[in-house]
């Protein structure tokens, strides 16, 4: 009688904790999630946001989940919107988070809290594949030929395969956790950013080596029949090749999904397409009717697809949160002479936004962002919401039941309901970041650039409007997207009100706290 007692008492406890388990709410379960992050990927680039390019794969996410058509990163360069999304603070807070030099030192520093660092605490593997360009090593830069540390793992990651910056900066060599791979002691590597090192050849004075020719800057060291911006000599058995990359990158990523199948995961899966140089794989080159920057598009789909492939493969698609988003807007000639421009055709990067990377405007920092998390979010829905990558840290913390103390990720606000879909309001206010100092600031629809002496248009090779001026701007986004009517001077008292709070988060330490 005792035995059936406690069978009766276990089989009340399951019934229990089963209807627990299936309602509970989205932030008291762990989904693996995947963010995967292309690189220069403009507004329009997708053919989910109307772009002439086909990406089906990433398509089939959007009609499947949610499409955001509000959502911005915080800069319109890289280093800034990478180290904004992943420690939740405007990178202009910090000294010295410009675009980093491809032998700068760590930017995110040991100790600091990071969204990768809040999912290890939640019980997630983490890990990091793909472009960092964070900067390793202290302050005098990493020790290429030893332990390179700090570094990702240093805050958060549990496993790093990496470019150390990008493309089309020295050394081009993989970082796998704290070592170059296949690098020969023998043969160890150097690299400067202020002389010429050896008698290698560069893009300058061997123009004759290369196959695809520099536009502007780009010409020093040559790999891989490209020249890049430094100087690099040595470490001849690490040096990449630049059309291996996507393959590369979907393999060390299919490895560690699955070494932690069993278990929650964050894959940060940092793409370089579309970044230059662009030197897709050549089963894409050609494919897509608009040059190389095109094929690097599709090569970013097929990549999108291999991972949703592998999720499959391991039975985990299901309890599995993909977003797909970009680090800033798109340019076209970047520093080569790739045809990029003369292939375009009717296919508009920015969609009908003005500006580009490195701009204040609006192609500059607002993004694709796709939401995907079957039986979670709802398929084919669309959301106006106000949506920074900055919240994503106290939004993933939220969604998977962890604290972040009031003092830090300043600037990140928990919006996962948001993201999720399940709120149509997101944030009130955000402050955007450009090339030469320049920033600007959205609330309720209405945008305040702040005047700026630096060229309305970029001066070193990009044909990009900065949107740059020395006068007050103001701009209703609503009904002029192109921000083409600067009425400034007809609504003096919104003006004065964005000013006036633009100047106190730009004057205090934290978002969060002033809200």
């Amino acid at each position: 009688m005792i035995k059936f007692k406690n069978l009766f008492f276990i089989l009340i406890l399951f019934s229990a904790c089963k209807d627990k388990a299936e309602n509970q709410e989205p932030n008291q379960v762990h989904p693996n999630i995947v963010l995967i992050y292309a690189d220069d990927l403009g507004y329009g680039d997708l053919s989910a946001y109307g772009g002439e390019i086909s990406t089906p794969n990433i398509d089939k996410l959007a009609e499947n989940g949610l499409k955001h058509t509000n959502a911005y990163a915080t800069s319109s360069i890289c280093t800034p919107s990478r180290f904004s999304m992943l420690t939740g603070e405007y990178s202009w807070r910090q000294i010295g988070s410009g675009v980093a030099a491809g032998n700068d030192g760590a930017l995110i520093k040991p100790g600091t809290t990071t969204l990768q660092g809040v999912l290890q605490n939640a019980g997630y593997s983490t890990a990091i594949v793909g472009k960092w360009h964070l900067g390793l090593g202290n302050e005098n830069g990493p020790d290429w030929n030893g332990k390179i540390t700090p570094g990702p793992l240093e805050v958060g990651f549990d496993y790093a395969f990496m470019i150390p910056a990008t493309g089309d900066r020295v050394p081009t060599v993989f970082v796998e956790n704290h070592q170059i791979v296949n690098l020969d002691p023998e043969d160890p590597i150097k690299v400067s950013y202020k002389e010429k090192l050896g008698d290698n050849p560069t893009g300058k004075e061997n123009p004759e080596l290369l196959k695809m020719d520099y536009s502007h800057g780009h010409n020093q060291s040559i790999v891989n029949g490209i020249s890049r911006i430094g100087y690099q000599t040595g470490g001849e058995s690490a040096l990449w090749k630049d059309e291996d990359f996507a393959d590369i990158f979907v393999e060390k990523s299919a490895e560690f999904m699955e070494d932690n199948s069993s278990s929650p995961f964050f894959l940060f899966f940092s793409a370089h397409d579309i970044h230059v140089p662009r030197a897709p794989h050549q089963r894409f080159v050609g494919k897509s009717g608009k040059g190389l920057r095109g094929d690097a598009i599709l090569q970013l789909d097929w990549t999108v697809g291999a991972i949703v492939k592998k999720l499959e493969d391991l039975g985990v698609r299901e309890n599995t949160l993909i977003i797909v988003s970009s680090d800033n807007g798109p340019v076209t000639d970047d520093g080569y002479k790739d045809m990029s421009d003369e292939f375009l055709g009717n296919h508009k990067p920015a969609g009908n936004l003005s500006g580009g990377k490195y701009s204040v405007l609006e192609a500059g920092t607002k993004i694709p962002l796709i939401v995907n998390w079957p039986g979670v979010v709802r398929p084919n829905t669309v959301s106006e919401a106000l949506i920074s990558q900055v919240d994503f840290l106290r939004s993933f913390a939220s969604l998977t039941g962890i604290e972040v103390a009031i003092k830090n990720a300043p600037d990140s606000f928990d919006l996962h309901k948001a993201l999720l879909g399940e709120h149509l309001r997101g944030r009130e206010s955000l402050v955007q970041m450009g090339t030469s100092n320049g920033f600007s600031f959205i609330k309720n629809n209405y945008k305040y650039i702040v005047p700026n002496n630096a060229s309305p248009e970029i001066t070193w090779g990009p044909d990009v409007k900065t949107g740059f001026s020395q006068e007050d701007q103001l701009f209703n986004l609503k009904i002029d997207p192109t921000e083409s009517n600067n009425i400034a001077k007809q609504k003096p008292d919104i003006l004065d009100s964005l000013k006036k709070e633009y100047k106190r988060i730009r004057d205090s330490g934290s978002s969060y706290l002033n809200n």
